[in-house]
Protein backbone atom coordinates (compact mmCIF):
# COMPACT_ATOMS: atom_id res chain seq x y z
CA UNK A 1 0.00 0.00 0.00
CA UNK A 2 1.23 3.60 -1.20
CA UNK A 3 1.71 5.54 1.81
CA UNK A 4 -0.27 3.91 4.70
CA UNK A 5 0.61 6.32 7.03
CA UNK A 6 -0.89 9.61 5.49
CA UNK A 7 -4.01 7.81 4.78
CA UNK A 8 -3.88 7.14 8.71
CA UNK A 9 -3.83 10.71 9.08
CA UNK A 10 -5.96 11.95 6.79
CA UNK A 11 -8.83 9.47 8.08
CA UNK A 12 -8.87 7.56 4.35
CA UNK A 13 -7.54 4.57 6.45
CA UNK A 14 -8.99 3.22 9.59
CA UNK A 15 -5.70 1.85 12.31
CA UNK A 16 -8.00 -1.02 12.84
CA UNK A 17 -7.91 -2.04 9.26
CA UNK A 18 -4.34 -2.43 8.75
CA UNK A 19 -4.31 -5.97 8.60
CA UNK A 20 -6.56 -6.26 5.76
CA UNK A 21 -3.94 -4.30 3.11
CA UNK A 22 -0.51 -6.11 4.75
CA UNK A 23 0.99 -8.55 6.67
CA UNK A 24 0.52 -8.41 10.64
CA UNK A 25 3.86 -7.24 11.23
CA UNK A 26 4.38 -4.61 8.90
CA UNK A 27 0.45 -3.40 10.08
CA UNK A 28 1.62 -3.11 13.71
CA UNK A 29 4.82 -1.46 12.62
CA UNK A 30 2.65 1.60 11.06
CA UNK A 31 0.35 1.30 13.63
CA UNK A 32 2.56 1.87 16.38
CA UNK A 33 4.68 4.66 14.36
CA UNK A 34 1.52 6.42 13.56
CA UNK A 35 0.90 6.44 17.98
CA UNK A 36 4.15 7.43 17.77
CA UNK A 37 3.56 10.81 15.88
CA UNK A 38 0.07 11.48 17.45
CA UNK A 39 1.10 10.80 21.33
CA UNK A 40 5.51 11.79 21.11
CA UNK A 41 6.16 8.31 22.99
CA UNK A 42 9.15 6.39 22.52
CA UNK A 43 7.72 2.94 21.30
CA UNK A 44 10.72 0.99 20.74
CA UNK A 45 10.38 -1.57 23.37
CA UNK A 46 7.03 -2.31 22.77
CA UNK A 47 8.32 -3.02 19.34
CA UNK A 48 10.56 -5.82 19.95
CA UNK A 49 9.04 -9.36 19.63
CA UNK A 50 9.52 -12.82 18.61
CA UNK A 51 6.59 -14.37 18.67
CA UNK A 52 4.62 -14.92 15.38
CA UNK A 53 1.55 -12.80 15.39
CA UNK A 54 -0.47 -13.57 12.10
CA UNK A 55 -3.06 -15.65 14.44
CA UNK A 56 -2.37 -13.11 17.44
CA UNK A 57 -4.39 -10.17 15.35
CA UNK A 58 -6.79 -12.53 14.30
CA UNK A 59 -8.31 -14.35 17.44
CA UNK A 60 -6.65 -12.14 20.82
CA UNK A 61 -5.99 -8.63 19.97
CA UNK A 62 -7.20 -5.71 18.12
CA UNK A 63 -5.13 -2.66 16.94
CA UNK A 64 -1.86 -4.42 18.28
CA UNK A 65 1.03 -2.24 18.43
CA UNK A 66 3.56 -4.73 20.04
CA UNK A 67 4.43 -7.20 23.25
CA UNK A 68 4.33 -6.00 26.79
CA UNK A 69 6.92 -8.23 28.36
CA UNK A 70 7.15 -9.57 31.83
CA UNK A 71 9.57 -10.95 33.47
CA UNK A 72 9.54 -15.28 33.89
CA UNK A 73 10.61 -16.94 36.49
CA UNK A 74 10.46 -20.04 36.97
CA UNK A 75 10.17 -22.13 40.63
CA UNK A 76 10.28 -25.82 41.48
CA UNK A 77 10.59 -28.31 41.03
CA UNK A 78 7.15 -28.97 43.17
CA UNK A 79 5.58 -32.56 43.22
CA UNK A 80 2.40 -32.99 42.82
CA UNK A 81 0.35 -36.28 43.46
CA UNK A 82 -3.13 -35.29 41.37
CA UNK A 83 -5.45 -37.64 39.63
CA UNK A 84 -4.76 -36.19 36.69
CA UNK A 85 -1.40 -34.35 37.14
CA UNK A 86 1.19 -37.31 38.78
CA UNK A 87 4.68 -36.48 39.18
CA UNK A 88 7.26 -33.40 39.73
CA UNK A 89 6.49 -30.42 37.49
CA UNK A 90 8.45 -27.10 37.04
CA UNK A 91 6.30 -23.91 37.79
CA UNK A 92 6.43 -20.78 34.79
CA UNK A 93 5.63 -17.24 36.54
CA UNK A 94 5.39 -14.43 34.96
CA UNK A 95 5.75 -11.23 37.40
CA UNK A 96 7.57 -8.39 38.17
CA UNK A 97 6.78 -8.17 41.76
CA UNK A 98 10.27 -9.15 43.48
CA UNK A 99 10.38 -12.03 46.17
CA UNK A 100 7.43 -13.89 44.82
CA UNK A 101 8.77 -16.36 42.72
CA UNK A 102 11.71 -17.19 45.60
CA UNK A 103 8.88 -17.16 48.36
CA UNK A 104 6.92 -19.87 45.67
CA UNK A 105 10.18 -21.70 45.44
CA UNK A 106 11.01 -22.15 48.84
CA UNK A 107 6.95 -23.95 49.23
CA UNK A 108 8.33 -26.07 46.10
CA UNK A 109 10.99 -27.21 48.11
CA UNK A 110 8.60 -27.93 51.40
CA UNK A 111 6.00 -29.41 49.74
CA UNK A 112 8.33 -32.04 47.50
CA UNK A 113 9.99 -33.03 50.76
CA UNK A 114 7.54 -33.60 52.42
CA UNK A 115 6.39 -36.38 49.73
CA UNK A 116 4.03 -33.76 47.37
CA UNK A 117 0.76 -32.20 47.44
CA UNK A 118 -2.36 -34.42 47.20
CA UNK A 119 -4.72 -32.68 44.77
CA UNK A 120 -8.53 -33.50 43.66
CA UNK A 121 -10.76 -31.68 41.56
CA UNK A 122 -14.38 -32.04 42.94
CA UNK A 123 -16.24 -30.49 40.37
CA UNK A 124 -15.81 -29.02 36.77
CA UNK A 125 -18.47 -26.46 36.06
CA UNK A 126 -18.40 -23.28 34.07
CA UNK A 127 -20.90 -21.07 34.04
CA UNK A 128 -23.60 -18.52 32.67
CA UNK A 129 -26.45 -16.96 33.84
CA UNK A 130 -29.28 -14.95 31.38
CA UNK A 131 -31.66 -12.56 33.42
CA UNK A 132 -35.55 -12.91 32.05
CA UNK A 133 -38.21 -10.35 32.47
CA UNK A 134 -41.52 -12.03 33.73
CA UNK A 135 -44.40 -10.54 33.79
CA UNK A 136 -45.06 -10.48 37.44
CA UNK A 137 -44.61 -12.78 40.45
CA UNK A 138 -46.72 -15.59 39.43
CA UNK A 139 -45.43 -15.55 35.86
CA UNK A 140 -42.00 -15.53 37.43
CA UNK A 141 -42.87 -18.98 39.44
CA UNK A 142 -44.65 -20.39 36.77
CA UNK A 143 -41.48 -19.94 34.83
CA UNK A 144 -39.22 -21.52 37.40
CA UNK A 145 -41.56 -24.69 37.17
CA UNK A 146 -41.22 -24.94 32.98
CA UNK A 147 -37.57 -24.54 33.20
CA UNK A 148 -37.33 -27.38 36.11
CA UNK A 149 -39.66 -29.79 34.35
CA UNK A 150 -38.21 -29.25 30.97
CA UNK A 151 -34.39 -29.46 31.50
CA UNK A 152 -33.96 -31.97 28.81
CA UNK A 153 -35.22 -29.72 26.30
CA UNK A 154 -33.22 -27.01 27.67
CA UNK A 155 -30.06 -29.24 27.47
CA UNK A 156 -30.39 -30.03 23.70
CA UNK A 157 -30.49 -26.45 22.60
CA UNK A 158 -27.56 -25.86 24.31
CA UNK A 159 -25.73 -28.37 23.04
CA UNK A 160 -26.71 -28.00 19.13
CA UNK A 161 -24.15 -24.79 19.13
CA UNK A 162 -21.00 -27.30 20.75
CA UNK A 163 -19.61 -30.24 19.76
CA UNK A 164 -17.72 -30.50 23.53
CA UNK A 165 -19.70 -28.77 26.02
CA UNK A 166 -22.27 -30.51 28.28
CA UNK A 167 -24.87 -28.85 30.44
CA UNK A 168 -25.34 -30.50 33.44
CA UNK A 169 -27.46 -28.58 35.72
CA UNK A 170 -29.64 -25.28 36.03
CA UNK A 171 -29.74 -23.02 39.15
CA UNK A 172 -32.92 -20.58 38.91
CA UNK A 173 -33.04 -17.23 41.48
CA UNK A 174 -35.45 -14.42 41.62
CA UNK A 175 -35.50 -10.53 42.47
CA UNK A 176 -39.00 -9.21 42.09
CA UNK A 177 -39.73 -10.28 38.67
CA UNK A 178 -36.00 -10.69 37.14
CA UNK A 179 -35.25 -14.23 36.54
CA UNK A 180 -31.73 -15.42 36.46
CA UNK A 181 -31.48 -19.17 34.82
CA UNK A 182 -27.39 -20.04 35.66
CA UNK A 183 -26.14 -22.65 33.66
CA UNK A 184 -23.40 -24.70 34.40
CA UNK A 185 -21.39 -26.67 32.05
CA UNK A 186 -18.32 -28.87 31.56
CA UNK A 187 -16.14 -27.47 28.68
CA UNK A 188 -13.68 -30.14 28.06
CA UNK A 189 -10.10 -28.61 27.68
CA UNK A 190 -11.36 -25.52 26.77
CA UNK A 191 -11.80 -21.96 29.55
CA UNK A 192 -15.22 -22.02 28.14
CA UNK A 193 -16.73 -19.00 28.74
CA UNK A 194 -17.37 -18.22 25.11
CA UNK A 195 -18.56 -21.53 24.91
CA UNK A 196 -20.94 -21.48 27.85
CA UNK A 197 -22.27 -17.93 26.14
CA UNK A 198 -23.03 -19.67 23.09
CA UNK A 199 -24.80 -22.48 24.78
CA UNK A 200 -26.89 -20.23 26.77
CA UNK A 201 -28.19 -17.90 24.04
CA UNK A 202 -29.58 -20.65 22.18
CA UNK A 203 -30.86 -22.00 25.65
CA UNK A 204 -32.35 -19.11 26.34
CA UNK A 205 -34.34 -18.75 23.27
CA UNK A 206 -36.13 -22.02 24.11
CA UNK A 207 -37.36 -21.00 27.16
CA UNK A 208 -38.22 -17.21 26.34
CA UNK A 209 -40.41 -18.86 23.41
CA UNK A 210 -41.95 -21.79 26.01
CA UNK A 211 -42.56 -19.49 28.90
CA UNK A 212 -43.22 -15.98 27.63
CA UNK A 213 -40.44 -14.84 29.75
CA UNK A 214 -38.55 -11.66 27.53
CA UNK A 215 -34.73 -12.08 27.73
CA UNK A 216 -33.13 -9.25 28.70
CA UNK A 217 -29.33 -9.91 28.36
CA UNK A 218 -27.31 -13.00 28.17
CA UNK A 219 -25.28 -12.58 31.20
CA UNK A 220 -26.86 -11.13 34.12
CA UNK A 221 -24.06 -11.23 36.66
CA UNK A 222 -25.41 -14.32 38.84
CA UNK A 223 -23.03 -16.26 36.53
CA UNK A 224 -20.37 -14.45 38.39
CA UNK A 225 -17.74 -13.28 35.64
CA UNK A 226 -14.59 -11.50 36.47
CA UNK A 227 -16.22 -9.89 39.56
CA UNK A 228 -16.03 -10.89 43.33
CA UNK A 229 -19.23 -12.75 44.10
CA UNK A 230 -20.21 -15.38 47.24
CA UNK A 231 -22.32 -17.45 44.96
CA UNK A 232 -18.62 -18.37 43.00
CA UNK A 233 -17.11 -19.59 46.58
CA UNK A 234 -20.43 -21.13 47.42
CA UNK A 235 -21.51 -22.98 44.48
CA UNK A 236 -17.87 -22.38 42.12
CA UNK A 237 -16.98 -22.10 39.22
CA UNK A 238 -14.81 -23.62 36.69
CA UNK A 239 -12.90 -25.82 38.21
CA UNK A 240 -13.36 -26.43 42.48
CA UNK A 241 -9.76 -28.30 43.32
CA UNK A 242 -8.02 -29.01 46.45
CA UNK A 243 -4.52 -29.46 47.51
CA UNK A 244 -3.17 -30.70 50.77
CA UNK A 245 0.35 -32.02 52.35
CA UNK A 246 1.70 -33.49 55.54
CA UNK A 247 4.18 -31.38 57.06
CA UNK A 248 6.45 -33.29 60.22
CA UNK A 249 7.28 -30.86 62.45
CA UNK A 250 11.03 -31.50 61.84
CA UNK A 251 10.82 -30.31 58.46
CA UNK A 252 8.94 -27.24 59.56
CA UNK A 253 11.68 -26.52 61.98
CA UNK A 254 14.47 -26.85 59.54
CA UNK A 255 13.32 -25.88 56.13
CA UNK A 256 10.30 -23.01 56.92
CA UNK A 257 12.72 -22.07 59.74
CA UNK A 258 9.45 -21.57 62.20
CA UNK A 259 7.67 -23.91 64.56
CA UNK A 260 4.42 -25.48 63.76
CA UNK A 261 2.16 -24.21 66.36
CA UNK A 262 3.15 -20.12 65.36
CA UNK A 263 2.12 -21.17 61.69
CA UNK A 264 -1.11 -22.87 62.59
CA UNK A 265 -1.76 -19.75 64.33
CA UNK A 266 -0.94 -16.98 61.48
CA UNK A 267 -3.27 -18.64 59.52
CA UNK A 268 -6.01 -18.94 61.75
CA UNK A 269 -5.86 -15.10 63.01
CA UNK A 270 -4.56 -13.87 59.78
CA UNK A 271 -6.40 -16.04 57.10
CA UNK A 272 -9.52 -17.35 58.73
CA UNK A 273 -10.60 -14.54 61.25
CA UNK A 274 -8.71 -11.62 59.71
CA UNK A 275 -10.80 -12.31 56.19
CA UNK A 276 -13.57 -12.73 58.18
CA UNK A 277 -13.44 -9.58 60.28
CA UNK A 278 -12.80 -7.41 56.97
CA UNK A 279 -15.90 -9.25 55.22
CA UNK A 280 -13.38 -10.75 52.52
CA UNK A 281 -14.53 -13.59 50.33
CA UNK A 282 -10.56 -15.30 49.88
CA UNK A 283 -9.76 -17.05 52.83
CA UNK A 284 -5.73 -16.81 52.08
CA UNK A 285 -2.60 -15.66 52.48
CA UNK A 286 -1.91 -14.64 48.76
CA UNK A 287 -3.31 -16.88 46.34
CA UNK A 288 -4.32 -14.27 43.99
CA UNK A 289 -0.34 -13.87 43.53
CA UNK A 290 0.41 -17.20 42.25
CA UNK A 291 -2.33 -17.34 40.17
CA UNK A 292 -2.06 -14.24 38.00
CA UNK A 293 1.59 -14.86 38.05
CA UNK A 294 0.38 -18.59 36.17
CA UNK A 295 -2.07 -17.15 34.33
CA UNK A 296 0.38 -14.55 32.51
CA UNK A 297 2.58 -17.30 31.78
CA UNK A 298 0.38 -20.36 30.63
CA UNK A 299 -2.06 -17.92 27.87
CA UNK A 300 -5.32 -17.59 30.46
CA UNK A 301 -7.46 -15.11 31.24
CA UNK A 302 -5.78 -12.77 33.76
CA UNK A 303 -9.02 -11.36 34.71
CA UNK A 304 -10.36 -14.39 35.75
CA UNK A 305 -7.78 -14.02 38.55
CA UNK A 306 -10.62 -12.33 40.87
CA UNK A 307 -12.82 -15.95 40.90
CA UNK A 308 -9.34 -17.72 41.47
CA UNK A 309 -9.00 -15.83 44.98
CA UNK A 310 -12.08 -17.49 45.93
CA UNK A 311 -9.55 -19.61 48.00
CA UNK A 312 -9.78 -21.07 51.35
CA UNK A 313 -6.21 -22.13 53.49
CA UNK A 314 -6.17 -24.02 56.14
CA UNK A 315 -4.09 -25.65 58.84
CA UNK A 316 -4.64 -28.51 61.15
CA UNK A 317 -2.76 -29.90 63.84
CA UNK A 318 -2.30 -33.83 63.05
CA UNK A 319 0.33 -36.49 65.39
CA UNK A 320 3.63 -35.68 64.09
CA UNK A 321 2.82 -32.36 61.96
CA UNK A 322 0.31 -30.66 60.57
CA UNK A 323 -1.79 -30.58 57.50
CA UNK A 324 -2.17 -27.59 55.15
CA UNK A 325 -4.63 -27.35 53.02
CA UNK A 326 -5.97 -24.77 49.88
CA UNK A 327 -9.55 -25.38 48.32
CA UNK A 328 -9.67 -23.03 45.12
CA UNK A 329 -13.57 -23.77 44.44
CA UNK A 330 -13.57 -21.05 41.29
CA UNK A 331 -10.30 -21.92 39.35
CA UNK A 332 -11.36 -20.79 35.82
CA UNK A 333 -8.43 -22.55 33.50
CA UNK A 334 -7.99 -24.06 29.71
CA UNK A 335 -5.13 -25.63 27.48
CA UNK A 336 -7.14 -24.78 24.48
CA UNK A 337 -8.41 -21.73 22.76
CA UNK A 338 -7.59 -18.08 24.06
CA UNK A 339 -4.12 -17.44 24.90
CA UNK A 340 -2.78 -20.88 25.04
CA UNK A 341 -1.89 -20.83 21.44
CA UNK A 342 0.64 -17.67 21.88
CA UNK A 343 3.96 -18.81 21.33
CA UNK A 344 5.62 -18.04 24.14
CA UNK A 345 2.28 -19.06 26.31
CA UNK A 346 2.32 -22.25 24.60
CA UNK A 347 5.89 -23.20 25.79
CA UNK A 348 5.30 -22.38 29.37
CA UNK A 349 2.32 -25.00 29.14
CA UNK A 350 4.15 -27.57 27.06
CA UNK A 351 6.75 -26.68 30.17
CA UNK A 352 4.43 -28.55 32.34
CA UNK A 353 3.31 -31.05 29.44
CA UNK A 354 -0.42 -28.97 30.32
CA UNK A 355 -0.71 -28.14 26.38
CA UNK A 356 -3.63 -29.10 24.18
CA UNK A 357 -6.38 -31.59 24.22
CA UNK A 358 -6.88 -33.42 27.34
CA UNK A 359 -4.55 -31.27 30.11
CA UNK A 360 -7.03 -29.16 31.64
CA UNK A 361 -7.51 -30.96 34.79
CA UNK A 362 -3.67 -31.87 34.95
CA UNK A 363 -3.27 -28.06 34.98
CA UNK A 364 -5.76 -27.43 37.16
CA UNK A 365 -4.68 -29.76 39.68
CA UNK A 366 -0.69 -28.36 39.10
CA UNK A 367 -1.91 -24.84 39.69
CA UNK A 368 -3.89 -25.96 42.88
CA UNK A 369 -0.18 -26.65 44.16
CA UNK A 370 1.72 -23.97 43.47
CA UNK A 371 -0.63 -22.06 45.32
CA UNK A 372 -0.18 -24.52 47.84
CA UNK A 373 3.38 -23.83 47.96
CA UNK A 374 2.73 -20.07 47.86
CA UNK A 375 0.71 -20.16 51.05
CA UNK A 376 2.80 -22.30 52.90
CA UNK A 377 6.01 -19.85 52.23
CA UNK A 378 4.23 -16.97 53.22
CA UNK A 379 2.37 -17.78 56.02
CA UNK A 380 5.81 -19.66 57.51
CA UNK A 381 7.70 -16.15 57.14
CA UNK A 382 5.08 -14.57 58.96
CA UNK A 383 4.87 -17.16 61.61
CA UNK A 384 8.94 -16.72 61.74
CA UNK A 385 9.39 -12.66 61.19
CA UNK A 386 10.86 -12.82 57.82
CA UNK A 387 8.93 -11.35 55.34
CA UNK A 388 10.13 -7.16 55.33
CA UNK A 389 13.43 -8.64 55.16
CA UNK A 390 12.77 -10.62 52.10
CA UNK A 391 11.26 -7.88 50.26
CA UNK A 392 14.16 -5.76 51.16
CA UNK A 393 16.49 -8.39 50.04
CA UNK A 394 14.46 -9.29 46.62
CA UNK A 395 11.83 -6.94 46.41
CA UNK A 396 13.26 -3.38 45.76
CA UNK A 397 15.17 -1.94 43.31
Amino acid sequence: MDNPQEKLRTGELKLYALEKYMEADEAVKIRREYIEEKTGANLSAVGKYTIPITKVVSRNIENMIGCIQIPLGIAGPLSVNGEYANGSFWIPLATTEGALVASINRGCSAVSKAGGADVRIFQDAMTRAPVFAAKNIAHAAESIRWIEENFAAVKEAAEKTTSHGKLIRISTYTAGTSVYVRMAYETGDAMGMNMATIASEAAAKVIEAATGLRLIASSGNMCCDKKPAAINAVEGRGKTVSAGVFLPDELIRTVLKTRPELLIEVNMRKNLTGSARAGALGFNAHAANIIAALFLACGQDAAHVVEGSNCITTAEAVEGGIYVSVTLPSLQVGTVGGGTGVACQNECLKLMDCAGDGKAKKFAEIAAAAVLAGELSLLSALAAGQLGEAHKELGRG
